[in-house]
């Protein structure tokens, strides 16, 4: 069986998990790694990870979903807010969706992931404005700095392993 490792990466989070799964697994079974691009569908099995754009995968990972059929799929991705497994579930329903009936979801995986520093200078400057919104977003963005961490990474391992 051949797998591809597809992924869309903003501030290196994703791109970390996706090295976490081909590290994972068989060198020599993978076809391809990298962002989405045509030939990471000739594969069997085909990782694809994506950070969170508005609740969902970006456009390019959404594209590339959408030219799957019959493949082995496992989703895999990032987002600044963490802590709610509902909140992730959220997310990966809607990713779901782009993926065409006729192929196998295998798996899901999400964790918080850091945001980048003007996330929190925007924060930082709303937060006269509403304290009782915007102090719980500056609290969350300081706790996303160390993630992915290894507890999450060791998580993913443990989640891709069996499908292969």
């Amino acid at each position: 069986m051949t797998y591809s490792v597809v992924y869309s990466s903003q501030t290196g989070n994703t791109a970390q998990l996706a090295h976490t799964i081909e590290a994972c697994l068989p060198l020599s079974a993978c076809l391809y790694a990298g962002a989405p691009a045509p030939q990471a569908a000739q594969a069997d099995c085909i990782f694809v990870g994506f950070w969170t754009d508005k609740g969902s995968c970006g456009a390019a990972v959404a594209e590339f979903l959408h030219g799957l059929h019959g493949k082995t799929v496992f989703l895999f991705g990032t987002a600044g807010f963490g802590g709610s497994p509902d909140y992730f579930e959220q997310i990966l329903s809607r990713v779901k969706a782009e993926l065409p009936a006729g192929n196998t979801l295998a798996g899901t995986y999400m964790c918080q992931g850091k945001m980048g520093p003007g996330v929190r200078k925007r924060y930082e400057s709303l937060l006269p404005t509403d304290p009782a919104k915007f102090q719980p977003l500056l609290d969350n963005f300081d706790r996303a700095l160390t993630h992915p961490d290894q507890a999450d990474l060791a998580a993913l391992a443990q989640a891709v392993r069996p499908l292969l």
